[in-house]
């Protein structure tokens, strides 16, 4: 065998690196096959997300399309989330609503805490809890750096108020809510961020969105969805 090799070295990496090729390309064949087959699992058997009185709805309460992201505001996939969200709304504009829930990363240091800061402005209005998540998405690269300071000026911006949005901080309601929604990603099996809910149809990653439009035109032609 090192005969072979030694007499015809440009012949054995090449058939190495086919070899190889061809391996990862099955591997990726077969995670394509099981990712369509989960998909196929979910469209026949949705998920249905706890959405209540304490989750800010953006877009009519009772529209066809129910968008549920679960995020982390310092997570640079999430600001391709958000985008992603902005442009379904724009596509889907009076037919689409929007409910935003907490999955902040323990890598993260400024993810929990602006997590609070989302939750506690929402006990003052969900307009201006709606306007400090996109100033915040808005303006991540500040966010890392910039920590409560950045939060402060976004909070301010958004037109809370700053005494009150300090005393609400740390009370139970504000962090048993984001333990909520983690205990709830983790039963759907999201560990990453973002990751959405579509109908029920799960979306793990900071997919374009026109992934999430092909996934309504195959709702639509299960007749599970009608715009």
């Amino acid at each position: 065998m090192m005969n072979v090799i030694e007499k015809n070295p440009e012949k054995f990496v090449s058939a190495l690196q086919n070899a190889v090729q061809a391996s990862q390309q099955n591997a990726a064949k077969m995670r394509e096959i099981e990712e369509q087959k989960k998909l196929q699992e979910a469209f026949d058997n949705p998920l249905t997300p706890n959405i209540t009185k304490e989750d800010v709805i953006v877009g009519p309460k009772d529209a066809p399309i129910t968008l549920v992201e679960f995020s982390d505001f310092e997570c640079p996939f999430c600001k391709r989330g958000y985008q992603t969200v902005q442009e379904l709304q724009k596509k889907y504009k009076g037919k689409i609503r929007f409910i935003y829930k907490h999955l902040p990363l323990s890598f993260h240091r400024q993810a929990m805490i602006s997590s609070q800061y989302y939750e506690a402005i929402r006990l003052q209005g969900d307009e201006l809890a709606t306007k400090f998540h996109d100033l915040v998405f808005e303006n991540q690269s500040s966010l890392s750096s910039g920590g409560t300071k950045f939060l402060d000026k976004m909070a301010k911006d958004a037109g809370a108020n700053l005494t009150k949005l300090k005393k609400d901080l740390e009370t139970e309601v504000v962090k048993n809510k984001i333990q909520d929604d983690m205990l709830e990603a983790s039963k759907f099996g999201m560990q990453g961020t973002p990751g959405f809910l579509i109908n029920g149809v799960p979306v793990k990653g900071a997919y374009p969105a026109s992934h999430f439009v092909q996934i309504v035109e195959e709702l639509k032609k299960r007749d599970k969805l009608k715009l």
